[in-house]
């Protein structure tokens, strides 16, 4: 369903949610067909033809990385037959309704259908005008580089064609998407379109907006987790040049000045008096200690079966983006301006309307590209605290958490403990549980508040462990409250629940005496998961000689619409320092918009699945978390990336699914079987070095 907005260039509009709202009077548009409206509903994919032969599609979700951009200027190109670089793809500006969300891996797939929509919508107006404007049939015309084409080779940009192809309500070729077998674009390995700007620093991220006034600011924050303020001296540090102001915030201190240097030297200045947070009394011990006694008891075995079980313990992980959370905000008395990077741009803007008082009609969020996310930017922390500085300081500024405040103070997955046993009789899996408990967050008080955004569910579900034919499944889940700020990490439940469950198929399968690959190829379920399971064991050429202390392991998922494998191979031949040296993934996602895209994606699931299962992870220190930088929180750099890294990405004609996140349950489970085949030891407590 599509429709024309009245404008002087076309314009052309799509629903993006699940039931249109079209304007005031007009009429629904039967499939394939459009009305005409005067203003574009805010659920809208909207996309405009520019006189200076430009495509313009404002998009409502966050470019933090995965390039969601560029797979979409695909899309438009693809069905417009134009030039990617004639495709702007700008982030659109928070709105009042519709689906802005980004999250769930659902970016390409939800605008899969609409944007090819879109453009070949945009596509039949401009070569009916085109046709008009020649007197020629219009089926007789073709497009390329953006452009119509003539038989006799006229050429007319489709920038000279927008004022008339916008008038145009019944165009004279149809309207319709290509077919798969058609794509010249969709499915080819491209470059990101915004590539240059971001390695040559044109790229502008919140730290780089400029704002007319806005001062650096940033905030000191308390020693443990949600600690209270008690007292502030802030003579020194208002003595100090450069200092403009000093606000109290519900999470610390905020020092406004000249520079992000004059800033953090006042910030170290100030006298600050704190009262332990909730947490003082614990650390890692005693949190993982209820986490084991919450969850759930396992049920009474099939008689006669021999169980594999184990427990399994995941730490707090924090999202470490490379850009840190930074906000500019201009709040004034009637109305608030915000630029900042939002996964949740509507939600923010009614957070920050709530925190200074405004209704959600004065605040405009003007969304930005971010430097990474993993889910830290579901929540807006940072620009709330912007915003309460902004109007106590009654002044623009430009506020920047530090890496220490991100991982102290940020946002982290979960910790969670997992207790899984298989029953098994007859040379087979006849009972499967998996019961689990993770931290909840049920604390609501003002630092919380003040914080917001969407906070973790009680805790995640057990898998049905659908992917194998296990017999009877079942599970329960359980959770103890702590006031930890929880957020959605990459993966989010999958990243420990299929990595636990990945670990103990490999132990059914060695006590069975099976193969770990033959073992899934005989009880897996899926037909395109056995695929992508086949070409990574292929491509990676599983059960190769392998030198002592060495050895390879593999893992599946299948979520999102889309399943993975992966082959790990790792160096433990020194255990308190293993090297994962070969990774290989194959994946089926449907279309692959951008095989390119995607290898990066499974490249970065990679990293993640090193770093989580080796050696990072937050612990909690008597209600503080002892880790401050990537010095100590110990993500995989370069020294611990694989040397060899191959995606291989299975061919489809299905519509895209989601591939953001799916890596990241294989890339860990494949790494903890290897490590585990390497030394010989069943790990159960993750980070290793934990």
């Amino acid at each position: 369903m599509v429709y024309t907005v009245a404008a002087a260039t076309l314009t052309v509009a799509a629903p993006l949610a699940c039931t249109p709202s079209p304007a005031e009077g007009a009429e629904p548009a039967r499939a394939g067909s459009d009305v005409l409206v005067t203003g574009t509903d805010e659920e809208m994919l909207v996309l405009e033809v520019t006189a200076a032969n430009q495509i313009v599609v404002r998009l409502p979700r966050a470019e933090v990385g995965q390039g969601i951009t560029t797979a979409v200027a695909m899309m438009i190109a693809e069905e417009l037959d134009a030039r990617l670089a004639d495709v702007r793809i700008p982030l659109a500006d928070a709105r009042t309704k519709g689906n802005q969300y980004t999250g769930g891996s659902s970016s390409v797939s939800s605008l899969y259908g609409p944007a090819r929509q879109l453009a070949a919508t945009a596509r039949a107006r401009l070569v009916t005008a085109a046709a008009r404007r020649w007197h020629l049939p219009a089926r007789t015309l073709h497009t390329r580089d953006t452009m119509v084409v003539a038989p006799d080779g006229r050429t007319a940009t489709f920038g000279s064609l927008t004022e008339s192809a916008a008038r145009i309500r019944r165009p004279d070729v149809p309207s319709k998407p290509k077919p798969a077998s058609r794509h010249r674009v969709i499915g080819r390995p491209t470059t990101r379109i915004d590539a240059r700007d971001i390695v040559t620093g044109r790229a502008k991220y919140a730290g780089d907006v400029a704002v007319a006034g806005a001062k650096p600011t940033v905030v000191a924050r308390p020693p443990t987790i949600r600690g209270r303020l008690l007292s502030v001296d802030d003579r020194a540090a208002r003595a100090l040049p450069g200092v403009h102001a000093i606000v109290r915030l519900p999470g610390g201190v905020a020092v406004v000045a000249d520079t992000f240097h004059h800033a953090f030297r006042a910030r170290d200045a100030l006298r600050l008096t704190w009262a332990p947070g909730p947490l003082a009394a614990l650390s890692d011990a005693q949190i993982r200690s209820r986490l084991k006694a919450a969850v759930p008891r396992l049920r009474t075995p099939p008689r006669g079966s021999t169980p594999v079980a184990g427990e399994f313990a995941f730490a707090f992980v924090g999202h470490a983006p490379m850009e840190v959370l930074t906000a500019v905000a201009d709040v004034r008395a009637d109305r608030a301006e915000l630029w900042f990077s939002a996964q949740t741009p509507m939600d923010a803007r009614d957070a920050v309307a709530q925190a200074v008082g405004l209704r959600p009609s004065k605040v405009r969020v003007h969304v930005v590209r971010a430097g990474g996310s993993f889910g830290r930017r579901l929540n807006h922390d940072a620009a709330i605290e912007a915003a309460l500085v902004s109007k106590a300081a009654r002044r623009p500024v430009k506020l920047m958490w530090s890496r220490g405040d991100d991982i102290r103070h940020g946002r982290m997955r979960p910790a969670s403990h997992h207790r899984i046993r298989a029953s098994v009789a007859g040379g087979r899996v006849v009972a499967f549980e998996h019961a689990m408990a993770s931290v909840s967050e049920s604390y609501d008080d003002a630092g919380l508040s003040a914080q917001g955004g969407r906070t973790a569910r009680s805790g995640p579900q057990p898998s049905d462990t659908g992917l194998y034919n296990f017999g009877r499944l079942s599970g329960d889940s359980g959770g103890i409250e702590l006031a930890v700020p929880l957020g959605p990490w990459r993966s989010v439940d999958s990243g420990t629940m299929r990595t636990a469950e990945e670990i103990v198929v490999d132990e059914i399968a060695r006590s069975l005496g099976k193969d770990p690959v033959a073992f899934r190829r005989t009880t897996l379920r899926n037909r395109a998961v056995k695929a992508v399971l086949d070409k990574a064991a292929a491509a990676g050429h599983w059960g190769r000689a392998m030198p002592a202390g060495c050895a390879q392991g593999v893992a599946v998922h299948e979520e999102y619409g889309s399943c993975v494998a992966c082959l790990a191979e790792i160096d433990a031949t020194d255990p308190k320092n293993p090297r994962v040296t070969k990774v290989v993934m194959a994946a089926d996602v449907g279309v692959a918009v951008n095989p390119r895209g995607l290898e990066a994606q499974l490249m970065g699931t990679a990293t993640d699945g090193i770093s989580v299962v080796l050696q990072a992870g937050l612990h909690i220190d008597r209600g503080a978390v002892r880790e401050g930088s990537f010095a100590d929180f110990r993500y995989a750099r370069q020294r611990n990336a694989p040397l060899d890294f191959e995606a291989h990405i299975l061919p489809s004609t299905r519509e895209p699914g989601g591939a953001g996140e799916l890596g990241v349950p294989a890339a860990s489970g494949a790494v903890a079987n290897a490590y585990a085949r390497a030394t010989g030891t069943a790990p159960r407590s993750f980070p290793l070095t934990f």
